[in-house]
This record gives C-alpha cells, sequence and structure tokens, in this order.
C-alpha cells in the first residue's frame, strides 16, 4: 500500500512541475510520519523515501536510534525550548521556529554541540489563532534578529495553510508565502550573507493541498496521511 501510495504521490508532484514549468530536483517529498511504527517507515525507506518528517521530539529521537542513518529528519512540529538539545545533532531542518527565545535556545545548542543548525522561520500565513507562526508583517524583523545568531543558518520558510476542502483556496497563501521570501530578502540588513540567511526553501503543502503548493513554489511538501494512510491519534 505505502509504496503504491508513494508511487501515486510522486506522479502528483511530476504533473504539478510540469503545469507549472518547474524542475522536479526542486521540490522534495517529506514523508510526515508521526504516530507510525517503525515497520511502516521503512517500507518508505525501502521504496526510496530518504527524508521523514516527525512532530514530536520523542518519535524522532526513538526512530533516529533504530533506523538507517542516511535518512534526513525534519523536525516539523512546534519545538519547546527544552527539548532542542534531543534533536540538535539529529534533525537536518527544523521548520517550525517561530520565535528569537526558540532561535536563541537553538543557537545555544548547535554551539555547544559544534554544528550549524538550519531552520525554516514558520509564518502564520493564514492568521488563525489555533496555528503557530510569526506574523507576515512581523517576519522580516524576526529574520534579520536570528541571522545574528551564531550556530544557525535560515534556508527559508515554512507555513501551514489553513484546513479547506478546495485546495484551490490556499493558492492564495502559497502565493503570499513565495512573495513574502522575496520581500524579506531585499529587507536583510546589509551585514547578512548568504550562509546567514538564504529563502530559497518553501516548506508548504500537505497531504490535501501538496499539488498546489508545488505550483506556487515549494520545495518541500509534508505529506503524511497521503503516504502511510490515516493517523492512529491515540499515540499522540
Amino acid at each position: 500500500m505505502i509504496k503504491d501510495n508513494l508511487i501515486s504521490v510522486e506522479k502528483n508532484i511530476v504533473r504539478a512541475c510540469e503545469k507549472s514549468g518547474r524542475s522536479l530536483e526542486d521540490v522534495t517529498l517529506i514523508a510526515v510520519s508521526k504516530t507510525k511504527p517503525v515497520e511502516l517507515l521503512m517500507e518508505a525507506y525501502d521504496a526510496g523515501i530518504r527524508e521523514f518528517g516527525e512532530n514530536k521530539v520523542q518519535e524522532l529521537v526513538d526512530k533516529y536510534e533504530v533506523m538507517p542513518k542516511d535518512i534526513n529528519w525534519h523536525m516539523i512540529g512546534h519545538l519547546q525550548t527544552n527539548k532542542v538539545k534531543y534533536i540538535i545533532d539529529k534533525a537536518c531542518l527544523i521548520h517550525g521556529v517561530d520565535s528569537l527565545k526558540l532561535a536563541q535556545e537553538i543557537s545555544r545548542q548547535a554551539v555547544k554541540h559544534s554544528v550549524t543548525a538550519n531552520i525554516l522561520v514558520e509564518i502564520n500565513i493564514g492568521d488563525e489563532d489555533t496555528k503557530f507562526g510569526v506574523a507576515d508583517s512581523g517576519a522580516a524583523e524576526l529574520v534579520n534578529e536570528i541571522a545574528k545568531l551564531p550556530g544557525i543558518s535560515i534556508k527559508g520558510l515554512m507555513a501551514i495553510a489553513p484546513y479547506v476542502d478546495d485546495p484551490e483556496e490556499n493558492r492564495q497563501y502559497f502565493v503570499k508565502m513565495r512573495n513574502l521570501a522575496v520581500d524579506i530578502t531585499s529587507q536583510l540588513d546589509d551585514n547578512i550573507t548568504d550562509d546567514m540567511v538564504s529563502l530559497r526553501e518553501l516548506s508548504m503543502g500537505m497531504t490535501g493541498d501538496y499539488t498546489v503548493a508545488v505550483e506556487e513554489g515549494a520545495t518541500y511538501v509534508r505529506v503524511g496521511t497521503g503516504i502511510f494512510g490515516e493517523r492512529d491519534y491515540s499515540k499522540l
């Protein structure tokens, strides 16, 4: 089932790239594996997946320890400052950085572990009370502040678009994210270099709307249900 689901998702991404004139190499599929057992993750791994996304620190750590070491682990859930130390040397990319306080702790732990933490700044693109993320109006200021911290490289932006029945309704938000990356880049302080901030990555689009996200510039799409099936929320 998982292999067939992956084939379907990958075909959809190919079609979205063709429709928008983008290169397939510019889009990375992240298999969102939260609540799923290692056995199912290994099915996806055996089918070629090397990018996995987890929402919970403990789940990421547990799976990191037992799964192949050529996997790139993405921390895509809300990260608490007291949990940063557990994943600082395990996550290839931390997607949900939405405050200077969290970035400061990531910086502190990165320096302590002699690593560079690659992060995305999370934007509350739909201005929803139930979502994490910085308001788009405050994003440039936050990026400039985080850029001053040692041990951090800002690779781009991340957003969770509103839940909608029709994915076309979220196109406006994906367009807004793409434009926001351009706007923030134009507002970077003069002393900021590419290794400090390079807003080339856009993590946006999930099972319900990833094809529209790809059409509008997503470089990472986070697909869980579309690959693994419905989640068992009793394990959250």
